[in-house]
C-alpha cells in the first residue's frame, strides 16, 4: 500500500508545481483520485482565488457515482476553513470519498489538522505523512511564512570566475557590468516570476538603473522592494518610476503613495523590522538581488534560505569580491556557458 500511495502522491506533487508563481500567498497543492487502481480525476490549485486543487480534481471526474468508492491524494491537508472558497474537506465530506492520503499537515493556523479532524470524524480513513518531506519541500515558501512570521529570502548574485561580484566603482563607474551570458537573463527572470517579492538597495538602482522585471520570461512581475534608510534617491528619474509594478520603497523618513509607488516609513531600519514589514504586506518570498552589501546583511544574520550563484566565464581584474557562502552547496549545474550553483541554509 505504501508503494502504491507514494506512486500517487508523486502525481500530486508534479501537479501542484505547474501552480508555481500564480497561487501565493496560497500554497501550491495538487490532487489526484484514483478508484481500483486508476486515476479517474485530478486537477491543482491554478491561481489565487481560484478553486483548490481538490474541488478541481472532484470536478474532473465524470461518474461522481465512482467517489464513493475511491482514495483521494493531496500533498496538503485540505482545509477546514472558509476563505476564498468553502473548505475543500466539506467537500470530501459531501461525496463520500472513504479515503484520504495527505503528503503533510498545513501548519496554517486557520488549518493546522482540523481538516484532517473534520474528515476522521465524519467517518474517513485518512493517512498522513506519505512523502511527507517532498510535501514540505515544496511549500517551503508557505511554511516559512507561517511558522517564521518572515518571507522565505532567496540570495542571488553573478561573480566571475575568478569570484569578483562587480567592477570597482569607486570612479563612480554607472550602468550594468554583465557577468554572465545575456542568455542566462531568461533564467534570471524565470526566477523572479516564482517569488513574491524582489529586493535591493538604493545604490543598485543608481548604478544599475534596473528594471526587477520578468521581461525576458512570460510570468508575473514580482512587487520590488527598494531599502533606501535616509530616502537618498529621487526614484522620478528611474525605471521603477516609469511602469505601473507595485514598488515599494523602505525608508526611515515618510509614508506617501507616489504612482505606482509606495513609500513606507520604518521607525527602526533593523533587517528584521524590514522582514518584519515584507511579512506585513503579505509577501511570501524575495528574491534579494542587491549590492554586496545588502547580501552580506543577510548572510550575516542568517537570514536567508537558499542562494542562488550565477558564475561566469569571465575575469575582474580588479573588483568587489563576491560575498561568500560555504557548506551549504546542494548542486550545480550549467546553463549554457554559466555555471549555476544553489546553496541551501538547512
Amino acid at each position: 500500500m505504501k508503494t502504491i500511495d507514494e506512486k500517487y502522491l508523486k502525481r500530486t506533487l508534479f501537479l501542484a508545481e505547474l501552480g508555481k508563481g500564480n497561487v501565493a500567498p496560497n500554497p501550491m497543492v495538487g490532487s489526484v483520485i484514483v478508484y481500483k487502481g486508476k486515476i479517474i480525476g485530478e486537477g491543482y490549485h491554478e491561481k489565487f482565488g481560484d478553486p483548490h486543487a481538490e474541488v478541481n480534481a472532484i470536478n474532473s471526474v465524470k461518474d461522481k457515482s465512482l467517489l464513493s468508492n475511491s482514495t483521494l491524494y493531496v500533498n496538503l491537508e485540505p482545509c477546514a476553513h472558509f476563505g476564498k472558497t468553502p473548505p475543500c474537506s466539506n467537500l470530501i465530506i459531501e461525496h463520500k470519498i472513504p479515503r484520504v492520503v495527505i503528503g503533510c499537515i498545513d501548519s496554517f493556523s486557520e488549518v493546522a489538522g482540523k481538516g484532517i479532524e473534520k474528515m476522521k470524524n465524519a467517518g474517513i480513513d485518512v493517512t498522513v505523512g506519505v512523502l511527507e518531506q517532498e510535501s514540505l519541500s515544496i511549500n517551503s515558501r508557505f511554511f516559512t511564512f507561517h511558522t517564521k512570521k518572515r518571507p522565505y529570502i532567496i540570495l542571488k548574485w553573478a561573480q566571475s570566475s575568478n569570484g569578483y561580484f562587480d567592477i570597482d566603482r569607486t570612479k563612480n563607474n554607472k550602468g550594468v557590468f554583465w557577468i554572465t551570458q545575456s542568455e542566462t537573463k531568461s533564467l534570471v527572470h524565470k526566477w523572479r516570476s516564482q517569488e513574491a517579492g524582489i529586493l535591493v538597495g538604493r545604490h543598485t538602482v543608481e548604478n544599475d538603473n534596473p528594471s526587477l522585471t520578468t521581461r525576458d520570461y512570460s510570468g508575473n512581475n514580482p512587487t520590488r522592494i527598494i531599502l533606501d534608510k535616509d530616502l537618498k534617491t529621487n526614484y522620478s528619474n528611474f525605471k521603477l518610476s516609469k511602469d505601473n509594478v507595485r514598488t515599494l520603497i523602505l525608508n526611515k523618513v515618510q509614508s506617501k503613495t507616489d504612482k505606482n509607488i509606495d513609500y513606507i516609513k520604518l521607525n527602526d531600519f533593523s533587517l528584521e523590522t524590514v522582514l518584519l514589514e515584507i511579512y506585513k504586506q503579505n509577501i511570501q518570498s524575495i528574491i534579494v538581488e542587491g549590492g554586496k552589501f545588502t547580501i552580506e546583511e543577510f548572510i550575516k544574520a542568517n537570514l536567508w534560505d537558499e542562494a542562488r550563484v550565477l558564475i561566469g566565464i569571465a575575469n575582474i581584474e580588479n573588483g568587489v569580491k563576491s560575498p561568500q557562502i560555504t557548506n551549504h552547496r546542494i548542486e550545480s549545474f550549467k546553463f549554457g556557458k554559466d555555471l549555476v550553483t544553489i546553496f541551501k541554509n538547512t
